[in-house]
């Protein structure tokens, strides 16, 4: 008996050691305080990852290198709808979800009752605290169907996390915020950064007085400079390529002022345009941080900070991103990130923030550096397109206007009038989709019967068209141009908004050494990823639209 005894001894405590072992190997569960006190998101408007990859060798240190080199980098990250604009792709960053799912189709889109352009934060409902609010003008996240991750956050921690994003645009700023964060945005007759009546009906005191300094005037007079050897862009498209901009404004140095002589609503409106709106976002956010003393709070609620930059798209759409302009100020967005990151060293301590970069959609080149590269590439009337459309079904059933309206790629047919005539709606998305195929310029179109039936399948391109098309709100057919046309008028700039890699591929990073394994990654992701992964971080439920997945391979 004693021999037994001891032989089970001697198993259970063999057991017992295994087992203590094995436990001992597992990483112990994080805890409130191994949270970051500071979530900071950065969207930089219009950035192709091509620019980031071929000017990466001119960054300096403490900026977009530093998170090249001390974050995980996705060279294969993609805004992967087919509507490639900017409240998209906005709202894609932090509520994890397609258009057909968060309902934000466009920068403006047309009502489906009333047949009227909207806008897609307009809100008559609110209005901007202090400053002139026009019917259209951004004041609400209402049209966002779904939450954000920062909603989500602010739910868990009882409101005790701050959300508060600001951006040069209305949009980059209410859609990162969501439903329950607080938006400030750039106002253009002014230039300070306003909220709305939907947030507070005052602004706080900090913001009162940052704003009493008027340190937007600053810049009145003075000019943007190449800030690199001429060497640096020799490889930088031809300056004559782009047609001058009022006053020559086509090449560097580009000088800021007004037509008045004064410091008014036209000196505002041209800091769109180069460094220096960012400088001033990026100015506002510091003053948020410590206005609403972000990063501070007790362990376990971290606060949510979003930037987004609204510039370089601004220089994108007026001069390409093959230009001189592009490439110096994607250099300057870069130096002002070093000074933003060392601010934040100071102030919170790096260790405790985690940073995540992305873009809202990239870029094509301009019509006419394109076509150097031998590319058959255009701009194609949008309203002269859909006239001949029109005509074309008058001809074919007999009725006319049943093109009711368009927001390019969404046409609008009048389904009502089709009835009243005995027509068959099908048969009139039919004809018309046939037409548009027909017509220089135009890859594909898709209907609404063919949508609503889970026909528009197969391909990538397909995937993000079908993601792309709202039921509600969208419209009865949508239309693809070829790569490197684009709608517009005009005979200099370009725009963006199509499903090919050159609008789609954005820069995806996210730094924080405490959770994020630095490297680069050749796996592909989606910008509707980020969402999934910082609730993953940050042990939150995903926002209610999330589709996107937890980036593993990132995380320690």
């Amino acid at each position: 008996m004693t021999k037994a005894l001891s032989l089970r001894a001697i198993v259970l405590a063999a057991a017992s050691l295994a087992l203590s072992s094995c436990y001992a190997a597992t990483p112990a569960p994080s805890t409130a305080s191994t949270l970051p006190k500071l979530v900071v998101v950065l969207v930089v408007d219009g950035l192709p990852n091509e620019q980031v990859q071929r000017y990466r060798d001119q960054f300096g240190q403490g900026g977009l290198r530093r998170m090249l080199d001390q974050g995980a980098s996705f060279s294969n990250a993609h805004q992967a709808h087919g509507v490639t604009v900017t409240a998209i792709g906005h709202s894609a960053v932090l509520t994890g979800a397609y258009p057909y799912v968060h309902g934000i189709i466009g920068n403006n889109w047309i009502d489906p009752i009333t047949k009227k352009s909207v806008y897609c934060t307009e809100d008559t409902n609110y209005t901007y605290i202090g400053e002139e609010t026009k019917p259209a003008d951004g004041t609400s996240p209402a049209k966002l169907k779904v939450n954000t991750l920062g909603d989500e956050l602010r739910y868990a921690t009882g409101s005790k996390s701050k959300v508060i994003t600001v951006s040069g645009k209305d949009r980059g700023a209410i859609l990162l915020a969501g439903k329950t964060g607080t938006a400030y945005m750039y106002m253009e007759k002014t230039g300070n950064f306003a909220s709305s009546t939907y947030y507070m009906k005052q602004h706080p005191e900090w913001a009162t007085k940052y704003l009493a300094t008027k340190p937007q005037d600053r810049y009145y007079g003075k000019s943007w400079s190449a800030l690199l050897p001429e060497a640096a862009y020799a490889g930088d498209a031809p300056e004559e390529l782009n047609a001058p901009k009022a006053g020559g404004h086509n090449r560097l140095p580009y000088s800021y002022y007004s037509e008045s002589g004064e410091i008014d609503a036209g000196y505002y409106a041209s800091l769109r345009v180069g460094p220096y709106l960012d400088q001033l976002t990026l100015d506002f956010a510091r003053a948020a941080v410590e206005g609403e003393n972000l990063g501070r709070n007790p362990a376990g609620v971290p606060d949510l900070l979003g930037v987004s930059l609204s510039a370089h798209d601004y220089v994108n759409h007026a001069f390409g991103p093959e230009s001189k302009l592009s490439h110096d100020h994607l250099q300057r967005v870069d130096r002002m990130l070093a000074e933003f990151f060392t601010y934040l060293d100071k102030r919170v301590g790096m260790d405790n923030v985690l940073v995540v970069l992305t873009a809202d959609h990239g870029f094509p080149n301009t019509p006419e550096f394109s076509q150097t590269q031998h590319f058959d590439a255009q701009r194609l009337d949008g309203d002269k397109l859909m006239a001949a459309l029109d005509k074309h079904l008058e001809a074919k059933f007999g009725v006319a206007k049943l093109v009711q309206a368009w927001s390019l790629p969404n046409i609008h047919l009048d389904y009502a009038l089709a009835d009243q005539n005995k027509l068959k709606r099908e048969d009139v998305e039919n004809v018309a989709a046939q037409y548009l195929l027909a017509q220089n310029g135009i890859v594909d179109a898709f209907t609404r019967t063919q949508f609503e039936s889970g026909a528009v399948q197969g391909t990538h391109i397909n995937t993000l068209m079908r993601r792309a098309w709202n039921r509600q709100s969208s419209g009865d057919l949508m239309v693809i141009t070829k790569p490197y046309w684009y709608f517009g008028t005009g005979t200099s700039g370009t725009s963006h908004g199509s499903p090919y890699a050159y609008d789609t591929n954005v820069p995806l990073m996210i730094m924080g050494k405490r959770w994020i394994k630095p490297g680069a990654y050749g796996q592909y992701a989606e910008v509707v990823d980020i969402a999934p992964t910082l609730a993953n971080l940050l042990h939150l439920r995903p926002p209610a639209g999330s589709e996107g997945r937890v980036l593993t391979e990132t995380l320690r």
